[in-house]
């Protein structure tokens, strides 16, 4: 007989597991994802990407606003799941839920643990300036990402990846990884290691006001926040009259002494370079309050930015 699975997730990396369980032919008897949001200017609700998927396969949902109260739990104990498995589900599990699955919760974590716990690993690892990452799959405890290690699958980070094209990768190794663990866990093979916690790390939700954009880092550290907080929440200029959001930019080797924050280049042919604390940064995308993104020459052939200014002057 076939074991029984619910799965809890959310946004696109979530789903990219749940499609591989189902492809793999594994009797998924129910999925938790979180409450439908209100989006947009027109807070129209929006599904999530895990919902979508289950409602084309017919799989039953639960969204309760917290699995750990009643309606949630009471739900999870009528599936009767032999397994339960999470992937970027976005609530934190109560010991009662994590008791009611008869072979225990598997997590599939976007980081190499115990390194990057929390809820943004994908984004940290890239503001840091991490080389590589990768997914761990893990049994849930009671603990933050403090599970048993499971298996684990590395990765590079590529040159210039912002976190969200990270994400779509570490999704389809993890649910590969995923696939792999399940088979080994029903065979009776699966290594399971504790993690060590002098080795660990946790770091904490993302925040909007994390994004503004400080010149008196390094030219690296200013493009690895623009990266790692792109698609959300977004590296920004905040300027005295305006606020750009900054989609994507490089550094550069600079070595003048303006003040740092300083428009060095303002031109359509150019570009937009600003002196950092080492180096410089060249603006390749930007977006203005309003309006859509665009690139660096398009917006600054219909905007000017004084030369030699501070660009918090210049906004």
């Amino acid at each position: 007989m076939k074991k029984r699975i619910v799965f809890m997730g959310t946004p696109e990396y979530a789903r990219q597991s749940l499609e591989a369980l189902v492809d793999a032919g594994y009797n998924v008897v129910g999925v938790f994802t979180q409450p439908d949001r209100p989006k947009g200017r027109g807070k129209k609700l929006v599904l999530s990407e895990v919902k979508e998927y289950a409602l084309q396969k017919g799989i039953e949902i639960f969204q309760p606003a917290r699995i750990r109260r009643a309606e949630g739990v009471d739900a999870l104990k009528k599936l009767k799941p032999d397994i339960c498995v999470t992937a970027a589900f976005g609530q934190i599990l109560s010991e009662e839920v994590l008791l009611v699955p008869r072979l225990g919760t598997v997590n599939v974590h976007a980081s190499l643990l115990p390194k990057y716990r929390g809820s943004s690993p994908v984004n940290w690892c890239i503001i840091n300036g991490e080389s590589k990452t990768g997914v761990t799959t893990m049994m849930t405890d009671m603990g933050i990402d403090t599970g048993d290690i499971l298996l684990q699958r590395e990765t590079d980070i590529l040159p210039g990846e912002t976190a969200g094209e990270l994400l779509i990768r570490l999704g389809e190794i993890g649910a590969e990884l995923l696939i792999e663990t399940l088979e080994r866990l029903l065979n009776g093979d699966c290594p399971r290691t504790k993690q060590v916690e002098s080795e660990s790390s946790y770091y904490p939700m993302l925040k909007k006001e994390m994004g503004e954009i400080d010149f008196s880092l390094s030219a690296e550290h200013i493009v690895n926040l623009v990266r790692g907080l792109n698609p959300w929440p977004g590296a920004y200029i905040k300027g005295e009259k305006l606020t750009l959001k900054i989609h994507s930019a490089e550094p550069i080797d600079y070595s003048g002494n303006e003040e740092n924050g300083t428009i060095i280049v303002a031109s359509p042919k150019e570009g937009l370079i600003i002196k950092a604390g080492e180096g410089a940064v060249s603006v390749k995308n930007l977006q203005a309050p309003g309006k859509r993104a665009m690139d660096i020459d398009a917006y600054l052939r219909g905007n000017t930015l004084p030369q030699g200014k501070s660009i918090y002057e210049g906004m």
